[in-house]
This record gives C-alpha cells, sequence and structure tokens, in this order.
C-alpha cells in the first residue's frame, strides 16, 4: 500500500505532520512468530476479504508464522479481494473489499518449510484451481499429509488437485458438484458455519464458521487452547472498521471465549454496516462499504460485572459512539473496575471522552493524537503503524494490521495461551 501524510497534532503546537504506512505483514508475522509453526496461505485476487485476514492475523495472534501467496506476485505486491455476503437475493452480492500484501513470493515456496496450508475462499480459487503449479504445490501438502485448511471456494483446488477422493467434506453449496465428481463424500452444510474433518483435512462452508474452522486448524497443528473461559464484550456501532471488529471477534471466538458484540439503539440479530479503510495513494485512508455484521446481544442491559474484557473496534462508529452517555457509563465501569480494555484505531476517541486516559500510556490512529494527548494520556508513537502498547488493563493499537499484537496482548491479560 502506498504511503500517505496524515495530519498529527503535537502536545503543544497541533503542528506536526508524519507519515503512516501499512506494512507488508511480515514485519508483523516476525514480532509474534513463537510456537515455530509456520503456514502457506494461498492467495489471489478476489479472495473473499475475511477470508483471508481473519486466518491470517489470527494465526499469528496465536504464534504461528504465516506466509501468503499468489501466483506471479512478490512479496509486498497486492491482492485485490472481494466482499461477499448473502443480501437477500438468489446468490451472495459482491463488492470491493481491502487490499491484501502477500508477504512472500510463490515462486520461492518450498512446501517442506511450513507445517500446513490454508486456502481461503472467493472468486480466487476458480483460476487458481486452473493453474498447473498452483494444482501440484496443493497436492504436495495433501502427499505428505500436511493439515489443509479449506473453506468456500477453496475446495475448487482441492478438486483439481485430486485432494478430495473419498474424503469427507464441506463447502459453499454450489461447489458440492464439482466435489461429488471429484469423488469426495460430499457433506451438506447445515448452516454456513458449518466444518468437517476428516484426517489431515479441514473444510469450511463460509466465513461464518471461522471460529471452529480456525480452532480445528490450529487442533491438527498440534496446538492447545487454555485459559479461554472468558466473556468478552465487543463496543460496536454503524460504520466501524470491517476488519477491526470480525478479526478479533472470530479470533477470541476460536480459542473457545463467550464474545458478545452490542450497539445502542439495537438487538441481537439486528446489524452494524461496516466501512472498509484503506491507503490507495490519497492523502488519507479511502472507505468502501464492508461486511454487514451481525450483533449478538442487546445493548439496554449490560453490565460490566458480566464480562472479563470490552473490545473497541475503530472507523467511524466511535465518533458518535463518544457521544452516548450509557456508553461512556459502560467504558468507566470496565476501567474502574480494573478489567482488560483492548481499543484500536479511532477507538480511543471513546476512551477520551470517558476522561480513562489520564496518566495512561497509549497510542491510536495518528489523527486521533489530540484527543488522547488533551484526555491527559502519553502518546505513544506507533512506529510501525502495527505496534501495540499494553498499560496496565489498557491494550492499544493504530490500525488493522497491528491485530496479531493487539490480540495476543488482549489473550495475554486473560491468561489465554496457545501452545504447540
Amino acid at each position: 500500500m502506498s504511503n500517505i501524510s496524515v495530519p498529527e497534532v503535537a502536545f503543544r503546537k497541533l503542528v506536526i505532520f508524519t507519515t503512516v504506512t501499512f506494512p507488508s505483514p511480515s514485519l508483523t508475522e516476525m514480532a509474534n512468530s513463537k510456537s515455530g509453526k509456520k503456514v502457506l496461505m494461498l492467495c489471489g485476487d478476489y479472495a473473499e476479504d475475511y477470508e483471508v485476514m481473519v486466518p491470517f492475523q489470527a494465526l499469528q495472534a496465536y504464534g504461528v508464522a504465516v506466509d501468503a501467496v499468489c501466483p506471479g506476485k512478490k512479496a509486498g505486491e497486492v491482492c485485490r479481494t472481494a466482499i461477499h455476503q448473502l443480501s437477500g437475493h438468489q446468490t451472495y452480492s459482491e463488492t470491493r473489499g481491502h487490499n491484501f500484501t502477500v508477504n512472500a513470493t510463490f515462486g520461492e515456496i518450498d512446501v517442506n518449510g511450513y507445517d500446513g496450508l490454508v486456502i481461503p475462499g472467493g472468486r480466487a480459487p476458480e483460476y487458481l484451481a486452473m493453474d498447473g503449479l498452483v494444482v501440484d504445490l496443493v497436492r504436495r501438502f495433501s502427499d505428505s499429509s500436511k493439515p489443509i485448511a479449506s473453506i468456500c471456494h477453496g475446495q475448487l483446488i482441492l478438486a483439481a488437485a485430486d485432494s478430495v477422493k473419498g474424503r469427507k467434506c464441506t463447502a459453499f453449496p454450489p461447489v458440492k458438484s464439482v466435489l461429488i465428481a471429484a469423488g469426495a463424500h460430499w457433506v451438506e452444510p447445515e448452516s454456513m458455519a458449518a466444518c468437517v474433518v476428516d484426517g489431515n483435512l479441514v473444510t469450511g462452508a463460509t466465513y461464518e464458521g471461522h471460529p471452529e474452522f480456525i480452532r480445528l486448524f490450529v487442533k491438527a497443528l498440534g496446538g492447545a487452547i487454555s485459559g479461554s473461559d472468558k466473556r468478552i464484550l465487543f463496543l460496536c456501532g454503524d460504520f466501524m472498521e470491517d476488519y477491526e471488529v470480525m478479526v478479533p471477534f472470530q479470533s477470541l471466538q476460536a480459542l473457545g471465549c463467550h464474545v458478545d458484540a452490542v450497539c445502542p439503539k439495537k438487538g441481537p440479530g439486528d446489524s452494524c454496516p461496516t466501512a472498509v479503510h484503506d491507503f490507495e495513494g490519497d492523502q488519507t485512508y479511502s472507505e468502501k462499504p464492508g461486511h454487514d455484521f451481525t450483533l449478538t446481544a442487546g445493548f439496554d442491559g449490560i453490565n460490566a460485572s458480566n464480562y472479563d474484557a470490552l473490545v473497541i473496534p475503530g472507523g467511524r462508529a466511535p465518533e458518535y459512539l463518544a457521544l452516548d452517555e450509557k456508553v461512556i457509563s459502560l467504558v468507566k465501569n470496565f476501567m474502574l473496575a480494573g478489567k482488560p480494555v483492548a481499543s484500536i484505531c479511532h477507538g480511543q476517541q471513546i476512551l477520551s471522552a470517558a476522561g480513562v486516559l489520564q496518566g495512561k500510556k497509549c497510542t491510536a490512529y495518528p489523527a486521533v493524537k489530540l484527543n488522547v494527548v488533551l484526555a491527559g494520556a502519553t502518546w505513544l508513537e506507533p512506529d510501525p503503524i502495527d505496534r501495540c502498547y499494553t498499560d496496565g488493563n489498557l491494550v492499544t493499537g493504530a490500525a488493522w494490521p497491528g491485530h496479531p499484537q493487539f490480540i495476543s496482548q488482549l489473550m495475554a491479560l486473560l491468561r489465554i495461551h496457545v501452545s504447540f
């Protein structure tokens, strides 16, 4: 992604400018690779946005190194993604998603250097299944009996690689006929969250099943999760950033945590529209429509005493949530109780309005520096932009590239561990 100049505010003179760069994920990967496990993610243009980024960042947060590759592209180059969702039509709708930066080069991949393979869905698998080098790569993973996790349309590539014959698997329903023709034992998904395991093969229907999909893949890699009996609350609003709600939400669910998402004036089953914020060469981030995010609980009656932690996504929602006295009261209750609070990007606008940053050290999206400093906090520069910080019970991050650190630091406060 391109570098951009973003106005930033100094402590007194309010005239300092800084440069924000969304780095290649390899920087974050290196900072969080602790398990000795390393997996490959097979990407392509118009892979489904969530189906790339959620497992990519969740696995890194758990200490697994992830190399994302795309045929014909080198490390540092971008794959465009697609936002797919069922919106009342006879099939899914599509809009443009985030730009996803691959962090390794396809032609340099050695299967022996990886412990497993992840294949996202979306439209990319349609053309990747026609690529002989891709098919050969997948076949080598399959022949070595290394764990393979494939979701949605990704199973088209498994079929092309002759890796599903005699195997139980599921997928997005229209993929059924191809899998049966390839000799698979088709398992009809009872819901779009369905997942199936057969030996080293984990298959899922759609990103709705990410929590189980990721958990099963971690288990296949030899991972064990402990300390996950936690209840976590997400404070949501219209046009929160798409990644900044779903990546930590499903990453924590995959660990086995009970996670509730609430929004003022909305109830369980209602949805919040999200925003895709990205850097595309302009002086500030661009915005595109994101997925609709489904809430799991009602806001009225929420009590901080029923939860172990609070997560505040960024995006544009915090601007108006910071004006809601009930939101402010809820945030104060979490902070006064000393419970972990994790806030990212513009989420710190709510913390500033709640008056809970006095004496704290924290970071945020650079344009939010004024809010943070005027609230009495010590500003910590997010350099690089994926840098996150913990001060007591408070975890803060600047933007979604920092999710692996953001999630792992919250896990540390909650004493949740993934061991291999």
